[in-house]
This record gives structure tokens, sequence and C-alpha cells, in this order.
């Protein structure tokens, strides 16, 4: 029997869509086609398996105590999750039997290895190939069938992914774990989770906070002239040159290169006004800017982000949903922003598929010259899957939301941008030499806008506008100064993150790497995280409560500041992780060996265990009040409302949870500190049922876990849960 295995329903039903009929359904599987040639498919749902608790490996890992610290299972285990046991004893009967398997997870490293590791669990002796598949139209899906190459070409980026859920449960079942309990020993209460990537971006949220928060505007000086050729013959048209800083005064300037002492801004203007000076450098060019790459997931995202402020995981999910349910677009979770080079002979579908599904871009079409071509087909740069485009399906199954209309359009545009002619800017420069002093302006402005028609503009806050024309001077023309000016301007503190902002931040993770030689060997690409796991990251330190939203900013909690004021610096900074990251991506590649990944990896944790932890954490409560808010959990403070005074959640706009006033404790537990879920780690809740009263998740129905009620208190004991 030929077996097919898709990572997901969705991909398995276009599978047997793409094969030979009948078709006959079964739970867990579709047989396609019938005698010899018969095939069946069926499917994972996600990750059949999960890295086994510590208590499989030791029963005495089951309570948290720091003297089994660390903990480093030999050999690994996987266990069936039991969410979806059912359809991994279907796949067990179903690989029991096949003769020749088909894997059919999605192109990167989480799909190769979840069907990789079900295949391994169940000892599977069969042949096994691999398709490809970054498009579910019939037409691509067939295409990808019809080329199945050898799974063994994949071992590397299985090996990566291997070597990532790995060093997850070491890093951070072992540092939550020591961290917990060492603060729990000094009277702090709650589990202190600790990830690979996630603490590192939330570090990135505390620092621009706290860079903020402690920000002293400082003030500059922005030293101006204008200058009008002397020549009567010259371009008398006068222009606003600005004072380039000499090394003479490299001690009154800041890292900016701003200027810091008005005296010597006064001195300056003294010096020049009214003299004559010299055009020192003239400049002009018309310089062809090409069009940006299609979409990459984080370039997607960040773009959405930009234009649309939908968060990270709004525009994953939404690109899923054109991908799996309408099948316009190719494969979302991609790191490329290259195509294949065959790819170009389905441009004219492509186009046209794009003109039906989006009218407003119909104009954009019929216009589109589809000879040319841009430096997004090439081979070389693509791996298992390719940049994110409009597939041939010239219509969507049913109506698109408003989301999928906006993502569709811009993946459609970007795409739309390959065919366009270049963008050419006029660029011109004049520098002045006057007394001992330079000063200089620049022009810049679009003439022929190209494939910039189809970008969509928004003006961003503090973006300066098109320069003006320069008059057309020549090296050594006199010049002469007629209106020098000091002016004061003020220090200004970076902006909060946005969700643009902190996937650019941890897709470019160099910039915020403080040691100059790890920077220097961080490649552009390296970021914490991947394409696909990004979102879920930044969702999950929303869900533990770290971080919050005031309006598009995102902003960290007073328990997500405590948690990496407690931690030292090299788990809370990206350095580390970043090379982690490069590593996973040389082990990909095949250039890097996982076990010796690993085994740095334990000798790293070893060291942090062997350091004492930071002081004691800040106290997150309120001062003045023990009363937490009934829906979140967090602290509340009294406020007073057009019917008197009330408790309100410090965490409002983002939670309107509220209470009134009492002079007896609460019943539903708020008065008391939150105690974390088990399961997810959220803060419990008191509830009352007909039974009576239990403790619930603060996370539900995203968690659905219970906790008895002990004498008002929850009946878990935290060393006990994993």
């Amino acid at each position: 029997m030929h077996l097919y295995i898709a990572e997901k329903p969705s991909l398995a039903r276009a599978i047997a869509a793409a094969l030979p009929g009948p078709h006959e359904k079964g739970q867990g599987w579709i047989r396609c086609g019938k005698g010899p040639d018969a095939a069946t498919v069926s499917w994972c749902i996600g990750h059949l398996l999960e890295p086994a608790e510590p208590a499989r490996y030791n029963p005495a890992w089951k309570k948290w105590r720091i003297e089994d610290l660390p903990m480093f299972p030999e050999p690994w285990q996987l266990t069936p999750k039991d969410s979806v046991r059912l359809q991994f004893k279907v796949l067990e009967a179903l690989v029991r039997k096949a003769d020749l398997i088909t894997h059919a997870g999605d192109p990167d490293r989480e799909g190769q290895l979840l069907v990789d590791e079900v295949l391994r669990y169940l000892g599977t002796k069969a042949p096994v190939k691999r398709i490809l598949i970054t498009d579910l139209t019939p037409k691509a899906v067939a295409r990808a069938i019809q080329n199945p190459r050898d799974n063994r070409e994949f071992r590397p980026l299985s090996h990566s992914a291997l070597a990532r859920q790995r060093a997850d449960w070491l890093y951070g079942i072992n540092l939550t774990r020591f961290y917990t309990l060492s603060y729990q020993t000094r009277g702090e209460q709650g589990v202190f989770s600790v990830g690979r990537v996630q603490t590192p971006v939330l570090g990135l949220v505390v620092d621009r906070d706290n860079t903020i928060e402690h920000f002293q505007p400082k003030p500059w000086y922005r030293v101006e002239a204008t200058f009008q050729a002397s020549e009567p013959e010259a371009d008398q048209r006068p222009f606003i040159a600005r004072w380039l800083p000499g090394d003479e005064f490299q001690d009154h300037l800041d890292e900016e290169n701003r200027l810091l002492d008005k005296s010597v801004a006064e001195q300056i203007v003294a010096a020049i006004s009214g003299r004559p000076g010299r055009i020192d450098e003239a400049r002009f060019r018309d310089r062809p800017e090409p069009p940006p790459l299609p979409l990459s997931l984080s370039a997607l995202q960040i773009e959405a982000g930009r234009l649309y402020r939908m968060g990270a995981k709004d525009v994953l999910d939404t690109a899923q949903n054109l991908y799996e349910r309408h099948q316009l677009i190719t494969y979302p979770r991609s790191d490329s922003r290259y195509l294949p080079e065959e790819h170009f002979s389905q441009r004219e579908a492509v186009i046209r598929a794009i003109a039906r599904v989006a009218p407003d871009l119909s104009g954009f079409c019929e216009k589109t010259g589809t000879e040319r071509r841009s430096a997004a087909w090439n081979d070389k740069k693509v791996d298992a899957h390719h940049a994110i485009i409009p597939t041939v399906r010239p219509a969507p199954n049913g109506k698109l939301s408003s989301a999928e209309q906006k993502i569709y359009d811009l993946i459609s545009r970007f795409y739309l941008m390959q065919f366009a002619p270049d963008a050419v800017h006029r660029e011109g420069r004049l520098t002045v030499a006057i007394q001992d002093y330079r000063f200089r302006a620049t022009e810049t402005a679009v003439i022929e806008p190209g494939w910039k028609t189809l970008e969509i503009r928004k003006r961003e806050p503090g973006q300066e506008p098109e320069k003006a024309p320069l008059p057309r001077l020549e090296k050594n023309e006199p010049v002469l100064c007629t209106d020098p000016q000091t002016n004061e301007r003020k220090t200004q503190p970076p902006q909060h993150f946005t969700d643009a902002t902190l996937l650019s931040a941890m897709t470019n993770i160099a910039r915020f790497v403080a040691d100059n030689e790890l920077r220097k060997t961080l490649r552009e690409t390296d970021g914490l995280g991947t394409e696909a796991t990004r979102a879920a990251i930044i969702d999950t330190l929303f869900r533990r409560d770290y971080l919050f939203r005031e309006k598009r900013f995102i902003r960290a909690t007073d328990k997500g500041k405590s948690l990496i004021a407690a931690l030292p610096e090299s788990i809370r900074t990206p350095d580390r992780t970043a090379v982690w990251e490069a590593t996973l991506e040389g082990v990909r590649r095949g250039e890097e060996d996982p076990r010796a990944f690993l085994e740095s990896l334990k000798y790293e944790i070893r060291g942090f265990m062997a350091q004492a932890p930071a002081a004691g954490l800040a106290n997150t409560e309120t001062p003045g009040t023990a009363i937490h808010c009934p829906k979140c959990r967090a602290p509340m403070v009294e406020r007073e409302g057009k019917f008197g005074a009330f408790f309100a959640c410090t965490r409002y706009p983002a939670c309107k949870g509220t209470r009134p006033l009492e002079d007896h404790q609460p019943e539903d537990g708020t008065s008391q500190k939150p105690v974390p879920c088990p399961h997810c780690f959220s803060p419990l809740v008191r509830r009352k049922s007909k039974k009576g009263w239990f403790w619930g998740c603060s996370n539900f129905p995203g968690c659905r876990q219970t906790v008895d009620d002990h004498n008002g208190r929850p009946a878990v004991d935290l060393r006990n849960s994993t």
C-alpha cells in the first residue's frame, strides 16, 4: 500500500483531490483509486507526539526540587498526545501496512519533523519519499506528487527541528524550575517561566520601556544657513544647508553627532554670517531603485502591522486561511523572498487571477508588462519553500473578510511589482566650504515612480518631506552666506515597540546584540525564533501576562519587568539565543552537528545554575491594595466613578475588570496573591458552581484547567506541577 501522510486534514484533502478516483473516506483516512495502484491519504493534526514529561524519565523528577537539577534525559522519549491519540492509532495501523510512504508535511523544519518523528517512533522499514507542496491548487499539488524526492535528503532539516525541540525542553524546564525554586526560598510566589526565545524577546520590550521611562531630554543645536550663488550668471536659487561637524568638534557631540554646546553653535553662526564661501562638492544623479522582493512571512507581518496595525498572529492566521480555505496564496510560513525560475512561466495566469480576486488591482494588471523580470526568480536562493505569492486560482471559497482582502492585496502588490519598471530618484548634493566649516544641502525626488505606483503610502511620524530642488552649481563656484541660524531641538526617546517593530527586531536581531564581535558574526537574517514561531512567541508573552497593549504599542507588565530584572544578563539579552538560532540554521544546512549543539547547551545550563540568582524580585503588588482583578488577577487600584468609588484593574484598558469596595475579604480569592495554573501558568481565578467553589484558569477557554478549592485557596502544590 502507498501511504501519503499530510501535516493536516486540509492538505490531505488537497492531495486526495489530485489523486485518481474513486475516493473512499474512512475515520482518519481517504483511499484513492483501485487495485494495485490505489493509495491511502492520512494525516497528522500538528504534532501527534510530544516530548515526555520529566516524571517519565525519573519518578523523582515529578516534584520540583532544586537538588534534582539539571535534568538531562537520556535517551530522549516521546509520548502520544492525548488530544490526538485516536488519529495516532489510525496512522499507526496504516504505517504498519504500508510498503511505500510519502511524507507530505509542510515544507519547513517543523513540518519535516512532525511526520519524521511518527515514522521513527513506529519503526517503519518502508521506503519514504518526500513531496513539497507550497500551493494547494489542484495543478500545483499534482505537480508536487509527480516529483517526489528521497526523504533522506531532508535529514538535516529534521535534525534542526529535533535539536530545537530538545533545546527548548532542556532550557525551559530546567531554568524555569531553577529560578522559580530559587525565588520561592526568598518568599516569592508563582512560577517564573523562562524560555530560550520568549525571555530575550521580553527583555527587548523591557529594555525599551525602561529606556523611555528613564529618558531625560537634552537640548541640542542644529546650525543651518541659507546660501546663494555670488556670480550673476550662475543659478540664483537660494538653498539651505546644514553644518557638518568636523573631527575637532567631537567633544561637543553626542553618539548621534548632534551638537550639545550652544556656545559652539553661536560661534559658528557669527563666523559665517555674511561671509563668502565656495562649492566644495557638487553631485547630481538619477538613481534607479529596483522593486522590493516578494514577501516572506516576517516581511508580510511587518508591512501589515505598519499599514493596518494588524498583530503578528492575526496576519499569520489570515494568511493561513487564504492558503488553506481559499487556496489563493502559496505556503505562508515561508522565510524566503525568492521564487523558483520555473514559476516565471505561470506569471500571466497569476496576474489574471489577481485581476479577478482583487478588482482594485485590475488596472495595474492590465498595464503590467510580463516580459520584465526582477531579481526575485533565482533557483540558487530557493530552499524548501519560496516567497509568498498569489496562486492561479481566480476566486475564493466564499467571500473574503476585510483582513483577508487586505493581506491578499498586499501580497499581490508585491508580486506585481516584480514586473514594474525601476523607480528613478533624482538625488543632489552640494557641500559648501566657508571659513573653517563645511555645510551640506541635499535634494531627493522621485522623477519616475515605476513600481512605486503599487506601493501603499502611509506617512510615518517624523518622516521628512521630499526636499526642494537645489540650484545646479559647479564645484568651486562662489556663494554667499545670507541667513545663518541656530535651531534648538530636544532629544526624543525611542518609541515603544509595535507589532511591526518588534517583529523587525526579532528578524534582524544583530542590531540589538551588545557584543561587537558577536554582532559581526551574525548575518542580516539571523533572528530570534523562526518565521512560523515568532507570532506564537509574542502571543505567549501576552497570555502569560508579561506584555500588554497600550493602543498600538506593546508594553511590558510589572510582572514582565520583575522577571527580567531577576535574570542574569546572558538569559535576558538576545546575544546567546541569536547564536543558537544561527547554529540551528547551520544544522539545517548540514554544516553544524546537532549533538554538539545540545552538549554546549547543557554546559551553559550547568553554568547558569552555578551562579547565585539575582536579588529578590521587585514587588509587583500595587501599594495600598491587596485586591486582584477577578478577570485577569492583576493588581487593582481604587478609582472614583460617577456612582462612587470602586476597584479597577491596573491593566485598563487592556482589561476592564472592576469590583465594588467591600468591608470584608472577597470570597472569590482576589485578595490573595495570584497562583499560576499548573497547565499554562496563567493566574487561577476562584469561581462558584452548583457544587461549590473551585479554581479555573483565567485563560479560559484557551485553557480549561480546573483545581479543587481547599479552604479558600487552590489545592495545588506548585512543586508538584510540571
